[in-house]
This record gives C-alpha cells, structure tokens and sequence, in this order.
C-alpha cells in the first residue's frame, strides 16, 4: 500500500463532502461565513472524519450517514483551532501555512467565525436524524459528538491547559488530563461515532474509544516533540508557541527522548488492540500509525 496515495485519495474525498455542506457565502452576515470557508478550506490533514469514516468501514457502514457527522467534526476541529491561534489564547499569525482567521479577518470576525463555526456543527449533524428516520444510532452518535467536545471533552482539557501555563510544578495526572480531553476527546468522538453509526457492539465501542484514547495521547506528545525539533516550512505553523507561551508538555517533562519512548509504547498498544477486534480494515491501522508517527 502507498500510503501517500492512498490519504491523497481520501482526503479528496473528504474535501467534496465537506464542501457539500458548507454555508453560502451571502446576506448581510457574508463576512463571517467567508471567515468560516477560509477557515475550513485552509488545508489540513482531515484526520478526524478520516478516522470516522474508516472505522465506520471497519465495523462494515456502507451508508451516506457518517457524512454529516464527518463534516460536523471537522468544524468543531477548526473552531477550536480558530480559537486557539487568537491573541488571548496561543497568537499565533500561521496555521496550516496560511495566515490564521483572525490574522485576515480580524479579532472579532475570529473569534465570531469560530462561534459560528461550532453552532453550524450541530445543525449539520443533525441533518442525518431526517436521512435515516427512526435510526437510533443518530441519537447517540449526536450525544458523544458534543460530550467530546464539551466541558467534559476538548473544552474542559483547554481550560486546564490554560490555567496551567506557566505552571512549573504542573503534576503527571494533570498533564494526562490535559492531553486526554484537549486532543485526544476528538479523536474518540471520530472513532466511537463511526463505530455507533455502524453499528458496532457496546464492547467493540469500548475498544474503539480505548484505542482513540491512545492515539490522541501519542498525537500529542508527538506534537510537543514537533514543536521542539520541527520548522515553520515543513510544520506550517510556528515551531516554539509552547516554550513561549511556556506550556507544559511531555518535553519539557520528561526530555525529548522519554517522550518518544511514549508514543512508541501507545501506539504499540493502541495497534495491537486494533488486531483483537473481529473487524479489518488494512488502511485505518496504517493510518493510526502514520499520524502517531508523522513530522508534521
């Protein structure tokens, strides 16, 4: 398998769903939904809905279902990262090699295009209730999309993490909290809603958001070792914000060194438990260790 050509085939893909559902671009609010468009359209890996849409495979979906809630992830993704990038929270001016919302529309338009952003979410997830009427699946997938993305999900772990900077005695427990709501939360909510929608066991659901909760953990601490060892050109964002800003990360823990021992030793036990389900899926356990162990 070229993995290359085969996340260039998929991303693809997911680009044509995503543009099926985003906003038209007129009325009197057309600034904010052009910010929205940019923000969505400035690139990126697709991870989320990537990761939805093959263990929606693994489990055998076959349905447009999964779509409206791959597009919903996505735009949850990006207003976080909208948000992220403002002068009150990371100030960053680059992401995804392009200039961030608020660099090109402004503060306010910033922070409005990441509100607007997490609202038309939902409202396009919702759109599945009507595509498959009396599917309970709808429901419940719905509810652990916004769980995870909530107080108890990305929200709370960006809470923390901001009362947290510039905390030099920040303990174990807390970093792990951190990066298992911040980043890792989305990566459940993928991974266990494509498993509901296809109708996946209560156990096999389990499993599924026990190994997300690892690869979202690695995907972290790889991003703190990115952060350290990368660049501007080859990252697409600017290499240091942790340092400046001065977060706590897996680095500055334990050293660059230990950091990697850890992604090595979650993405072994996420893949291995990968294997003990009764599913396949070829692509989604190269993809797992592709983004694990990715440079950018």
């Amino acid at each position: 398998m070229d993995m290359q050509i085969e996340l260039e085939k998929r991303v693809l893909e997911i680009e044509e769903i995503l543009k099926q559902y985003l906003p038209r671009e007129e009325g009197f609010q057309k600034t904010v939904l052009e910010a929205m468009n940019y923000s969505i359209l400035a690139g990126g890996k697709r991870i989320r809905p990537m990761l939805m849409q093959e263990t929606y495979r693994l489990f055998g979906g076959t349905s447009e279902i999964v779509e409206p809630f791959m597009a919903a992830i996505e735009m949850i993704h990006t207003y976080s990262l909208v948000h992220d990038d403002l002068p009150a929270m990371d100030n960053d001016e680059y992401r995804r090699g392009k200039k961030t919302t608020h660099a090109v529309y402004g503060e306010a338009m910033g922070i409005l295009a990441g509100d607007a952003l997490l609202n038309y979410a939902y409202e396009t997830a919702a759109k599945a209730f009507s595509m498959e009427p009396g599917n309970e699946a709808v429901g419940r997938a719905f509810f652990v999309l916004a769980k995870k993305a909530g107080i108890y999900g990305m929200v709370g772990g960006q809470v923390v993490d901001v009362e947290s900077e510039g905390d030099a005695s920040i303990s174990k427990e807390k970093l792990d909290f951190i990066y298992r709501l911040k980043t890792g939360a989305l990566i459940e909510s993928a991974m266990l809603t494509g498993a509901i929608l296809a109708g996946a066991k209560e156990d096999e659901q389990k499993m599924v958001e026990a190994i997300a909760g690892e690869v979202g953990l690695a995907f972290q601490i790889q991003d703190d070792i990115l952060d350290e060892t990368s660049s501007l050109e080859v990252l697409g964002k600017p290499i240091g914000s942790d340092k400046k800003n001065q977060k706590a990360t897996y680095v500055a823990w334990e050293g660059i060194d230990a950091a990697r021992a850890e992604v090595e030793r979650l993405s072994a036990a996420a893949i291995e438990k990968l294997h003990s389900l009764s599913g396949k899926n070829a692509f989604l356990d190269e993809l797992l260790r592709y983004l694990i162990h990715r440079e950018k």
